[in-house]
């Protein structure tokens, strides 16, 4: 089993190299096999890419979440 040292050199360390802003890390989303197959089908019709078919879907979705609380 590897000990830590008691110092590190740090003199030539680039602040932020692995840095990932939080808006740019992809979640992975598991869909059930139906519903994949359904809109990747839709994709290919479309000729556009499943994540555009899901985002655009998810999007109305919101919308129309947003226009119920609205009317609550």
């Amino acid at each position: 089993m590897k000990t830590m040292k008691k110092e590190y050199d740090f003199s030539n360390a680039v602040k932020g190299r692995f840095y990932t802003p939080k808006d740019r890390i992809e979640l992975p989303i598991y869909l059930d096999k139906k519903i994949k197959d359904y809109f990747l089908t839709l994709a290919k019709d479309k000729k556009i890419s499943l994540e555009k078919v899901i985002n655009s879907i998810l999007k109305k979705e919101m919308d129309l979440q947003k226009e119920i609380r609205r009317h609550k």
